[in-house]
């Protein structure tokens, strides 16, 4: 590679009078299928193409990182960590990156940065050569840290924009966070268009003036959502991008990148990367097969389609694919194209955010609770903490009645918001080995960011519930299922189901999407409602549907209104539902760990 902060480097695929190549970064083991596959695409299904994709010619395969960790212990029953290790086992060549979301790390929340440095220096040990860095506001407060310690352990650091459109979002302000970025030494910058809405001229724009002003490598890296991958490629290469990412198809297109097959043809003969196109059709067709047979339940035709709505809502690949999981957990998948709208009414409001995880999660579940229940009258924390300013800056000041709505006479910080939080590391340390949980340092580090998913985890892996990526292949047991009185024989495979009663609950493999572990706050109570079973106590009912977290209460504990007495995870979220009058708990009807529909009866006061 060229130093180009070293040389004198002119915008364009030129140096010296030498064409350059594009280098070509594949995305086909996270972010294609996070974005078209809800992250379920398993380990054991990636491994047998690991050393094709080595020998494809790929600069580098993000492999890492974004929901897969979360997606991995929390649907599939596997060890993030164990799959990376061996993906590296089989990737000897090719350097691997991951997606690191600055100090929310993989998780919705920011960490204390004890724990964002363990997780930057057991990532880079386990095999992660790359560290993509980047935050949900373009706050380069909350990148510190992680890029520091990327740099130091002997990592390359490509430091990210995350690229939106707003009238505060303009090429200055661009500018002015990659000049923020290359002070903390960053190797390369990444544009992350995550939505898919970066127009060609805006990519030729953008690439050239940070060629022009900053002589540094850009990486371009976009959706093929709004139909306009291919274009913004063809021009960011021409402006001078070194490197654009792509997926193999099938696994590309729709809310995923662009297929390498179409780019590779796309680029002018002189400019193709060096990609193996003989391997990349062998892979093809494991794909296409593995797809067919394993995952194509898992994909909505709404997702594959080129939307050009996308301008509008610019909501990204992976938050369409789950947001679309979201509204079928609630039955209300009806309501879709209202979320749609209400999503940029939401970012205004609250100061153009990018739609990027986790602010794509708190704007798009505000935006779905305004629709199913009405505008704001239910806040979910983490709304409330984003204007209070604990995950960064907002780009543009909060509409004053939203803030006045949410904070009252609070004020939001100023500080970086990890400079608040107390080291908590060792902490989740002495948890893990006090639970007989610990075999290796990951597992604490799996604990701190994801607690309770990751007890729930570690249960099943003590009780060989868990997947086995490679050897053993696990449980296999065919059911027989009524519908309507018609048997319908469905096979169960890496369960064993005569020892699955006594394993700890484990959220459905086919749930909606990971879910922070900040709570919201909704009175969970409909007196219009009717219910199955004679009660005498009034009802307390889920607002949605979810699965019960934690009961705070127990039969014949006096209460107060609005005290919280149950966690339900929904809309990827955990909501403390409240009591709605003063009284006693009379009876609860579900336990930790049961999955329920929206207006079920949890409990009943008297």
């Amino acid at each position: 590679m060229i130093n180009y902060l070293n040389s004198s480097y002119y915008p364009g695929n030129i140096y010296l009078g030498v064409v350059v190549l594009v280098e070509i970064i594949d995305t086909t083991m996270r972010d294609a299928h996070q974005s078209l596959l809800a992250t379920r695409f398993r380990t054991r299904d990636m491994l047998p193409i690991a050393e094709l994709i080595d020998d494809a010619g790929f600069y580098s395969l993000e492999v890492w990182g974004g929901a897969t960790f979360d997606a991995a212990i929390r649907y599939l029953r596997e060890d993030p960590w164990e799959r990376l290790r061996l993906i590296r086992e089989r990737v000897r060549r090719t350097k691997l990156q991951m997606l690191l979301r600055g100090q929310n790390i993989v998780g919705y929340k920011h960490y204390p940065d004890d724990v964002v440095e363990k997780f930057v220096e057991l990532a880079y040990k386990n095999g992660i050569d790359i560290f993509r860095v980047f935050d949900a506001l373009n706050d380069v407060r909350n990148m510190k840290v992680s890029i520091k310690k990327a740099k130091s352990v002997g990592a390359l650091v490509q430091g990210a924009i995350c690229y939106t459109i707003s009238p505060v979002h303009t090429l200055e302000y661009y500018l002015k966070t990659v000049e923020e970025l290359l002070a903390l030494e960053v190797d390369v910058i990444t544009i992350k268009d995550m939505a898919g809405i970066l127009e060609p001229h805006k990519a030729y724009e953008l690439v050239s003036a940070i060629k022009k002003e900053f002589k540094v490598p850009v990486d371009v890296h976009t959706h093929a959502t709004g139909g306009l991958a291919v274009a913004t490629y063809l021009e960011a290469v021409k402006a001078g991008a070194d490197y654009i990412n792509t997926a193999i198809s099938p696994l590309a297109f729709g809310t995923a990148q662009p297929g390498i097959q179409s780019v590779y043809y796309a680029l002018p003969p002189d400019l193709r990367p060096g990609i193996n196109m003989d391997v990349i059709n062998r892979i093809s067709k494991y794909l296409r097969r593995t797809i067919e047979e394993k995952y194509l339940h898992l994909i909505n035709w709404r997702i594959l389609l080129p939307n050009p709505d996308v301008i509008i809502h610019q909501i990204p690949g992976g938050m369409f694919s789950n947001l679309i999981a979201q509204l079928r957990q609630q039955g209300k998948l009806d309501k879709l194209d209202e979320v749609l709208e209400e999503v940029p009414r939401v970012r205004e409001d609250l100061g153009w955010p990018p739609l990027v995880t986790p602010l794509s999660q708190i704007v798009g579940t505000q935006a779905v609770l305004n629709v199913l229940f009405g505008k704001y009258k239910i806040i979910p924390k983490e709304t409330k903490n984003y204007v209070k300013g604990l995950y960064g800056r907002p780009p543009a000041p909060i509409k004053e009645e939203i803030m006045k709505m949410i904070l009252g006479d609070e004020k939001p910080i100023t500080v970086r918001p990890a400079d608040l939080l107390k080291p908590m590391l060792e902490e989740c340390r002495r948890a893990v080995v006090e639970k007989g949980y610990y075999t290796r340092e990951e597992d604490v580090l799996t604990y701190c960011l994801f607690p309770q998913v990751a007890l729930e985890f570690f249960e099943a892996r003590r009780k060989g519930l868990t997947e086995k990526p490679v050897g053993e292949e696990g449980y296999r047991k065919a059911l027989t299922i009524y519908v309507d009185g018609k048997p319908i024989v469905v096979g169960v495979e890496g369960v064993n189901l005569e020892v699955i009663e006594e394993a700890q609950p484990i959220t459905s493999m086919l749930a909606a999407v990971p879910a922070p572990t900040a709570p919201q706050q909704i009175v969970g109570m409909d007196k219009s409602s009717t219910t199955s079973r004679s009660i005498e106590g009034e009802p307390v009912k889920a607002p949605m549907a979810g699965k019960i977290l934690k009961i705070r209460v127990k039969p014949g504990q006096r209460v107060r209104k609005g005290e919280k007495i149950v966690v339900l995870e929904s809309m990827k979220m955990a909501t403390d539902i409240l009591a709605p009058r003063d009284g006693v708990v009379e009876e609860i009807l579900v336990k930790e760990g049961d999955n329920v529909e929206a207006e079920q009866v949890i409990l009943t006061i008297k």
